[in-house]
């Protein structure tokens, strides 16, 4: 993978992040963006254990999606707090995904502001992401295609942003928003993977209290490399073309999946992998033909 950096800020004004970012669709990382907040302090593990900590959670790990089921399921369920102590004490690949701060912890919706930059946030989904020091998320861009900002907390993440250019390059599967499940973006194997040297991405390095803003329908690859949590502040699309596109993949493409792995189950998902990778060994051949 051919890997660059993000442009980085500590500040930046909503003309400047309109003209230069949200219309070029370019990410942009801002450095300690959330230590602004009168409430920064109480972004941290020890307010969400205190406040949440009897909640049952659901938990995801590392694992990719069974093929014999038509939704993913969690592995297991635990109390918040216990949760907390769990990815606290030891290296754990457990994570929470999609946590509806409105419904689930609305208190902590005084301690921040939404920026002013130009978005127009969807306030009823801000959004925590939690996972411990081994947890991942796999390489995949979010079907409602929205621009969204991510403010990270406690330890630091790792993540890797691609374009839809890029697709092809990723084995991206046909009627998903995944690429292929065992291609290891943080060891590939180029020699399994040929295409993947010619993904062209950035690599972000994030701390508590950064922001990225990240581009609807990029492709993002995201690993804790401590225990964290993340928040997502998202903003619908609203251009035509891409609402449209938006439509498709929520109740076409997404169901149509579903569907199918309903019906034929590991046979569904083991020909879409074989798929992608035809298309992605295509994409090569095309494109070194055409450097030759």
């Amino acid at each position: 993978m051919i890997l660059g950096n993000v442009d980085v800020v500590t500040d930046i004004s909503k003309e400047d992040f309109q003209k230069n970012y949200f219309k070029k669709q370019k990410p942009l990382l801002i450095k300690n963006f959330a230590s602004r907040w009168d409430a920064f302090d109480q972004w941290n593990f020890d307010f969400i254990r205190e406040k949440a900590g009897d909640q049952e959670v659901p938990l995801y790990d590392n694992k990719p999606a069974d093929a014999s089921k038509s939704s993913d399921a969690p592995v297991t369920h635990m109390k918040m707090r216990d949760y907390i102590d769990t990815i606290r004490s030891k290296p754990s690949d457990l994570r929470i995904f999609f946590y509806i701060i409105t419904d689930r912890l609305p208190e902590l919706l005084k301690n921040f502001t939404y920026p002013d930059l130009g978005m127009k946030f969807f306030k009823r989904l801000p959004t925590l992401f939690f996972g411990g020091s081994e947890a991942h998320v796999l390489m995949h861009y979010d079907v409602d295609l929205g621009d969204f900002l991510h403010i990270h907390f406690e330890g630091k993440k790792r993540i890797l942003l691609f374009d839809q250019k890029q697709s092809a390059f990723l084995y991206k599967v046909p009627l998903s928003v995944h690429t292929i499940y065992d291609v290891d973006y943080e060891n590939p194997d180029y020699e399994k993977f040929p295409a993947l040297k010619q993904a062209r991405g950035y690599e972000i390095l994030m701390e508590h209290g950064d922001a990225l803003f990240i581009p609807g329908a990029f492709w993002h690859f995201n690993r804790y490399l401590e225990p964290g949590f993340s928040m997502s502040l998202r903003a619908l699309p609203n251009k035509p073309r891409v609402f449209a596109s938006m439509l498709y993949h929520v109740f076409i493409m997404r169901y149509t999946d579903k569907l199918m792995r309903k019906l034929f189950k590991a046979k569904w998902v083991n020909y879409k992998q074989k798929w992608a990778y035809e298309k992605s060994a295509k994409a090569l051949a095309e494109m070194s033909a055409g450097k030759s």
